[in-house]
């Protein structure tokens, strides 16, 4: 390349980046204090989930520069304890109408339903909560993380496949593993299956001396089974049950194989490229809360350059559509839900290790689209607020 040449290229892209229209996209974390739990947990990441969107705005960024885009990530974060409604008023009263949520589905639903929200459009990056996606539904709000039963499905998905239909639960004692347990219980009833046997976690004491002692003792009661259904969604005892059961069974749910968003055992389809990358900008593997951020950037990229909308309401009204699909590197393209504002993917079934299977498994069909057989179809949807019909 000669340098008049090289030369004119650098002023051409000068030129364009000088009149490129700027995309504001805010990311809003809510910071809790972690729970007390019964084990010594490694801290989660700092930047867990911030640091997913920050990938995807550095990925929107490059195509931005050649389509007279430039996007801009502001990043809130309202610590524990802080009032969550001035913080992202604020944030509305500042101008931002492209926002993806790291909050609970309380502090969610709040945002939503402010004034100034009214024609902003929220992409809830990690609260899994169904009733999001049902009677508590709001029009603009988008879910790019995958709902508790969705994640239910997979695993029922899994065990039928397997012929493991004898199943049997142990339930912790936290809001969280109430939720999921009842995602269970649901998605067991739709495909045709029921629970043998519950047992509710009855330890309140460091289960690392007297796991071996105790959990036999604890599982020795439970029915015949196949697989053994942990609902510990904090990650508090599930670690002590594998290996110590009454009967030797593989474990699932929260423990063992669990249906996650996004793991860092994931690498087909392209995947392996998105976690370098990843590990490359943050360090350390990439997990849900973070592909549930990327993913929103990403959609938001992927629609203002396909759909050329920049309005909150055209950028809806493509999402939406059957038009709309986003590579997310797990084998096939994600869209939404036009009628609760879900995103459709797959769910990788994993252990710490490697992938056991990714749902929707073979053989489980549907009339539109495989993905909708996980998570609550739309005869089955108690979400009103978006006019869908078929």
């Amino acid at each position: 390349m000669n340098g008049s040449f090289a030369t004119a290229i650098a002023l051409a892209f000068h030129a364009t980046m000088a009149g490129a229209e700027q995309i504001r996209i805010d990311m809003i974390e809510r910071r809790v204090t972690p729970p007390p739990i019964l084990s010594n947990m490694i801290a989660p990441p700092g930047d867990l989930g911030v640091a997913g969107a920050r990938l995807a705005l550095s990925e929107i960024a490059a195509t931005g520069k050649f389509t007279g885009q430039e996007y801009v990530l502001h990043e809130t974060v309202v610590p524990p304890g802080a009032p969550f409604l001035p913080a992202v008023e604020e944030v509305l009263d500042d101008g931002a109408r492209l926002l993806v949520v790291k909050a609970s589905a309380k502090e969610l639903l709040q945002l939503a339903d402010l004034p100034a929200a009214g024609d902003a459009l929220i992409f809830n990056a990690t609260a899994q909560d169904d009733r999001l996606r049902g009677g508590d539904c709001r029009a603009n709000l988008l879910h790019t993380t995958p709902s508790l039963s969705m994640r239910a499905d997979a695993l029922s998905q899994f065990a039928l496949k397997k012929q493991w239909t004898d199943l049997v639960l142990i339930k912790g004692p936290n809001p969280e593993d109430e939720a999921f347990a009842a995602a269970l219980r649901a998605s067991l009833e739709k495909f045709g299956m029921a629970l043998k046997g519950e047992k509710a976690w009855a330890f309140d004491a460091n289960m690392r001396r007297v796991a071996s002692a105790e959990i036999p003792l604890f599982t020795q009661d439970l029915p015949e089974h196949d697989l053994l259904l942990v609902a510990d969604e904090r990650g508090d005892y599930g670690r002590y049950v594998a290996y110590n059961t009454w009967v030797p069974r593989p474990l699932a749910g929260s423990e063992g194989i669990v249906p996650q968003g996004w793991s860092g055992v994931v690498e087909q389809w392209g995947a392996a490229q998105l976690q370098g990358r990843f590990r490359d900008a943050a360090g350390r593997e990439m997990r849900s809360e973070d592909f549930g951020a990327w993913a929103a950037v990403a959609a938001i990229g992927e629609a203002v350059t396909r759909s050329g909308a920049r309005d909150v309401e055209g950028l809806r009204d493509y999402l939406l559509s059957d038009a709309f699909r986003l590579a997310g590197y797990l084998g096939t393209p994600l869209s939404f839900r036009n009628w609760n504002g879900q995103m459709r993917q797959p769910i990788p079934l994993v252990t710490e290790r490697a992938v056991v299977g990714t749902a929707p498994l073979e053989g489980f069909l549907h009339e539109r689209s495989e993905l909708d057989t996980l998570g609550k179809d739309l005869p089955d949807s108690e979400c009103m607020q978006f006019g869908a019909t078929q």
